[in-house]
């Protein structure tokens, strides 16, 4: 069996049906790319065949190429793997290029057949680039069906065509949505941006159609017809110009320089319409090996495509543990962060049983469900009746009895030990004996949680990110009696409500607070140095973090911090590392200085919430030097705080998977996604040069740069850490 099939029905129209054989979406190899190659041909040669159509055998249409190719492209072209993956992308526009000109002669644009695109489905990457190529395009009239570009996302841009084809057909400023943030489009969406001529019912029957009853106008594409004239003018056009030096300084903006694939995509589109048709599509095979090549679009697919998804399909599940999926699930507080754990279980099917102390407390934490779907009706995202399906699966109550039935169990009370143990107790004497009870906690320890649980090796840590909602990731963390069908279990329930699992080992701040907590106090540490909070911030921004740690300290609560480092110390004792961080945080609680929620805190802030500038009065306490560091220093001390964390992570067996380390942080904080994530990070820079920088800034700025053992020892044999651990995802200590 093959990917693609052909067919000729008794029109005469050749139906080419992509069907991956044993996998749920159609991804494109390097084999069954030859194949469509061979069936055009087929195709095209044929006296009797009409015209063609590309469809899907599968609900989707594409989700895209097979990323793993590239990969095997590179290592194959031994000593030059930038012109192997050159010839490689050039060999795939030939092939779309047959498919667009379709037996066409050169000259007068006649003769040649027509080629329809079926798109059933969700159709992205090269499914959105090979439908590009087609003449017309009908896709099925499903909102659930998206269709688009995302390549962007995972450190790569539209190398098939894609980017030249789309930016020619609509304008580099229109196309900016599709091809630099990747934007999937709902079916009508699609139309109005082109990528969609038609949205229908049926799809094969509109293609069908149309190839039997072609416009000649629609099978010359504009740029191969007289006179075409780029959209919104081409660079040398008054208009177009400024619209370049406008994407230019939006592309810089938002992404200030971190992510190499934006940058390639612009350059591509603009040196690519400055030539003919065929010489673009070669300028955006070389910028797309250019992007292969850098050691970033390797991390960055590697952590937010390939090890991504095998953590979403259960690669750390445990073996011989039948489905745990979650019927009835309790959760127990109905503040924010159990309103939102409420919201996306409902979302996701389950029956939510949402508890606080009395009645009006847990009807206001299921009036957050509730507010959330009426801002999704506003948007035409969601309906009256999916509101009322969705409100219908919450019960909210003050009663206990209630959670009879449910197989799951998420407190997400006061981060109070004792109070955490109270509930515990209480839970367990009403839930039957096979439900699992997890704590939603960010800090606390679950190895001492479950003492107050009568069934610890059914006690564990699910812990979510807020908001809910939007964040994607969820940390699943072991205590030392915590048992395997408590992991499944919560792996399980986290694959139902479509987010990203972790598990680590126990230990306090577990893994992702853990290295998020160095990155704040780092930041805070500077500034009473002296370094300025502008320079600090924007200098993680330019590292690619989402926002600097001193803004994140704002938006996150300096009370918060306050509380962590008072229960730290009182955890730890004479243990505790005391640091002028906590002084600096300390020193703003007692001016009241609580951040984004009390409209003062390293901001200043208008009547609306909106951040206006950083606070002048923290010059009074802590004056800014007048010879700041270089960037490169700050930044390197930025980065080096949360990668030496994970690293011990690690090497302490907290962390059990370097994949889940990487892909944690990215997700979890956001960390320089460019780079794959900290320890990848480190492979980038190499393991012998890391260790000198720790050496270096252990010696100016303290010993928490210290070099861990293991990064030293791994320095000393020029390992990496995926060379090292990448096979083995048992614990590195």
């Amino acid at each position: 069996m093959s990917d693609f099939t052909y067919t000729v029905d008794a029109d005469g129209i050749a139906i080419i049906t992509w069907d991956a054989v044993g996998k749920s979406m159609n991804v494109l190899t390097r084999d069954a790319f030859v194949l469509v190659d061979e069936l055009i041909d087929r195709a095209l040669g044929d006296e009797a065949v009409k015209g063609l159509v590309i469809t899907s055998g599968k609900k989707d249409f594409a989700g895209g190429m097979d990323l793993n190719a590239l990969a095997s492209i590179r290592e194959e072209a031994g000593e030059n793997p930038a012109q192997g993956l050159f010839d490689f992308t050039m060999k795939g526009h030939q092939t779309l290029r047959k498919l667009e000109r379709a037996g066409m002669e050169p000259k007068t644009n006649k003769g040649g057949k027509p080629v329809a695109c079926a798109i059933n489905g969700t159709c992205a990457g090269i499914g959105t680039e090979i439908a590009l190529a087609c003449h017309y395009r009908a896709m099925t009239d499903n909102p659930k069906a998206k269709i688009g570009l995302p390549e962007i996302l995972v450190g790569l841009f539209p190398g098939s065509g894609g980017t030249t084809r789309y930016s020619r057909m609509v304008g580099a400023v229109n196309a900016a949505p599709v091809l630099l943030e990747g934007k999937m489009l709902e079916p009508k969406k699609a139309k109005a941006a082109s990528l969609v001529d038609e949205v229908t019912a049926d799809p094969l029957e509109a293609a069908r159609q149309w190839v039997l009853n072609p416009n000649p106008a629609d099978m010359v594409k504009p740029w191969d017809a007289k006179g075409y004239k780029m959209p919104g003018g081409a660079p040398y056009h008054p208009a177009g110009f400024m619209n370049y030096v406008g994407a230019s300084a939006m592309v810089h903006g938002k992404t200030q320089g971190a992510f190499p694939a934006a940058k390639a995509l612009l350059s591509a589109v603009y040196e690519g319409a400055l030539v003919d048709f065929d010489t673009a599509l070669k300028i955006e095979a070389r910028w797309f090996a250019h992007v292969l090549m850098n050691p970033s679009s390797s991390a960055m697919i590697r952590s937010l495509f390939l090890n991504k998804q095998a953590l979403e399909k259960g690669a750390v599940r445990p073996k011989g543990i039948d489905d745990q999926k979650v019927q009835k699930i309790g959760v127990l507080g109905a503040g924010m962060m159990g309103a939102g754990i409420a919201l996306v279980s409902a979302q996701a099917g389950i029956e939510v049983v949402l508890i606080d102390r009395d009645q009006a407390a847990a009807d206001k934490g299921k009036a957050y469900s509730a507010s959330y779907m009426d801002k999704g009706i506003k948007r035409g995202k969601a309906t009256e009746e999916k509101k009322a399906a969705l409100l219908e699966r919450i019960t909210a109550t003050a009663d206990l009895e209630k959670l009879q039935g449910c197989d799951l169990i998420i407190e997400a009370v006061f981060e109070d030990p004792a109070v955490k143990a109270e509930m515990t107790k209480r839970v367990e004497a009403v839930i039957p004996e096979a439900c699992i009870f997890a704590s939603n906690t960010s800090t606390l320890p679950i190895t001492e949680l479950a003492k107050a649980s009568g069934r610890p090796e059914q006690f564990i840590g699910i812990h979510f990110f807020s908001p809910v909602e939007k964040m994607l990731l969820v940390e699943i963390i072991k205590g030392k009696e915590t048992g395997d069908r408590a992991v499944a279990k919560a792996l399980d329930y986290v694959r139902q409500i479509r987010k990203t699992p972790i598990v680590v080992n126990d230990a306090r701040f577990f893994y992702c607070n853990r290295c998020i907590i160095p990155y704040i106090n780092e930041g805070a540490r500077m500034i009473t140095e002296g370094v300025s909070p502008v320079l600090i911030d924007n200098a993680a921004r330019q590292l690619g973090f989402p926002v600097g740690p001193i803004q994140l300290t704002d938006e996150t609560s300096i009370d918060l911090g306050a509380k962590i480092a008072r229960a730290t110390k009182a955890a730890m004792g004479e243990a505790y590392p005391e640091s002028p961080a906590d002084d600096l945080i300390f020193w703003m609680e007692d001016q009241g200085r609580l951040g984004r929620k009390a409209n003062a805190g390293f901001f200043d802030y208008d009547d609306k919430g909106k951040r206006v500038e950083y606070w002048k009065g923290l010059q009074d306490k802590y004056p800014q030097a007048a010879e700041q560091p270089a960037l490169i220093e700050v930044q390197e001390r930025l980065m080096f705080a949360q990668v030496l964390e994970a690293v011990r992570a690690l090497e302490e067996g907290v962390l059990m998977d370097i994949r889940e380390g990487d892909v944690g942080a990215i997700l979890a904080w956001g960390f320089a996604p460019w780079s794959g994530g900290p320890l990848s990070w480190l492979d980038i820079i190499g393991t012998p040069y890391a260790a000198e920088r720790c050496d270096q800034l252990a010696e100016a700025y303290g010993d928490r740069f210290a070099c861990p053992p293991l990064l030293r020892e791994m320095a000393e044999k020029g390992q990496s850490f995926y060379g090292r651990f990448a096979s083995a995802p048992e614990a590195a200590a």
